[in-house]
């Protein structure tokens, strides 16, 4: 009758040192996943605007919260800029996915989106071209956006939506209601899309807020319940600066119940166009 032999245990420096090389690979990996965040965390950084354009009687205002898990960084993007003709650009978006590849082309987009908008007035335009560009390009990934553009001498807004959420509107004489523009397609789904355009005139004192998702829709809140609680907060505190209503509103973000990347734009207007000269 064979006996199995009872395997030796393993002494205390074989356990030691199988320790310590498992300590290692985990440093190995965390070391590594620690770059990929700070190599994410610098494209956010360098890829919006350190600044937004400022004109007589329009102030504007952004934030950007990064998500707490995944690479903590990734498609949520704003943008402002002036354009040619003195008008004001304004951008928000937000791409598929939170890492790298993420970050990467929402600074793809955004760069296309300036240079577009530089030789095209109509949002639309805009928006279809922008598309075309970034499908030509061929990433693997889509993004929902809207762009704004505002003549700050007529205070006539224009604005065009790529299946992105819809905006929140305020004025000082007590109005207030969510934007529902029609749109097209987000950006990267199909080529030649048609992108309609809304016409707005700025002419009572108040707050146009653009966000992402992040603020408003979570496991805790639907997306309706979320866009009218930031309706009400923008019309309790239409009186408020740019700076302030845009932390008033991405601090109600806590209310999502989750833990998604979340970027906001203000744009307050006073009392309607400026006069001549």
């Amino acid at each position: 009758m064979n006996r199995r032999r009872t395997p030796r245990s393993a002494s205390a420096e074989d356990l030691l040192s199988t320790l310590q090389h498992l300590t290692a690979r985990a440093r190995e990996e965390v070391e590594l996943h620690q770059a990929r965040v700070e190599l994410a965390q610098a494209l956010q950084r360098k890829m919006l605007p350190a600044t937004l354009p400022v004109f007589p009687g329009l102030q504007t205002a952004a934030r950007y919260a990064p998500a707490r898990d995944g690479l903590d960084i990734g498609g949520d993007w704003y943008d402002g800029f002036v354009l040619p003709d003195g008008s004001l650009g304004l951008a928000i978006g937000d791409v598929q996915g939170h890492d790298v590849e993420a970050a990467s082309f929402m600074g793809q987009i955004r760069i296309a989106m300036r240079a577009i908008a530089s030789s095209a007035a109509d949002p639309g335009e805009v928006m279809g071209r922008t598309n075309d560009l970034i499908l030509s390009m061929d990433f693997p990934l889509f993004a929902t956006c809207s762009f704004l553009r505002i003549d700050p001498r007529t205070r006539e807004l224009w604005s065009a939506r790529a299946g992105h959420v819809a905006s929140v509107w305020a004025t000082a004489d007590g109005r207030s209601g969510i934007t529902a523009d029609a749109g097209g397609l987000p950006l990267g789904i199909e080529m030649r899309q048609h992108y309609p355009v809304t016409r707005r005139k700025l002419d009572v004192p108040g707050a146009f807020v653009l966000l992402t998702d992040g603020v408003i829709e979570g496991p805790s809140l639907t997306i309706d319940a979320g866009l009218d609680r930031i309706r009400r907060l923008v019309g309790t505190h239409v009186g408020a600066d740019a700076e302030e209503l845009a932390d008033r509103v991405l601090e109600a973000a806590v209310f999502t119940g989750h833990e998604d990347d979340a970027a906001v734009l203000v744009l307050c207007h006073g009392d309607g166009p400026p006069g001549p000269g």
